[in-house]
């Protein structure tokens, strides 16, 4: 037996990048949907399922809600994947395709031509 618990946001029907504003107003609605007091009264049988979901929906709610038990759910929910591998870098070539070495150029100083003589 595995003690996986269900996913709140597939739950209450959001992505987990949603915001508190998203899950509040998912949580409402699926409150609305099963609560005893708004369900159909025909609907006996499915009485058993709908209090089933209803716990599942509170707690999910409840987990979502708190900022703390929301971002150590996503933390354990990630997948642990170990940082991609840093591609090696290529050797910087100092010669052109000709095998000559390129231009070096420093840096540009300007020099004040001397003053031509006065006549």
């Amino acid at each position: 037996m595995t003690d996986a618990r269900p996913d709140p946001y597939a739950i209450l029907g959001v992505l987990p990048g949603a915001s508190q504003a998203e899950i509040n107003h998912a949580y409402r609605t699926l409150l609305r949907r099963h609560h005893p007091d708004t369900r159909i009264p025909q609907d006996k049988s499915q009485n058993g399922v709908a209090d089933t979901t209803l716990q599942h929906v509170l707690a999910a709610y409840t987990m979502l809600r708190d900022p703390t038990q929301r971002a150590d759910y996503d933390e354990r929910a990630r997948p642990r994947t170990h940082p991609p591998l840093r591609q090696p870098q290529q050797t910087l070539n100092h010669y052109d395709a000709h095998g000559q070495p390129p231009i070096i150029v420093g840096p540009v100083r300007w020099h004040r031509a001397p003053n031509p003589p006065s006549p």
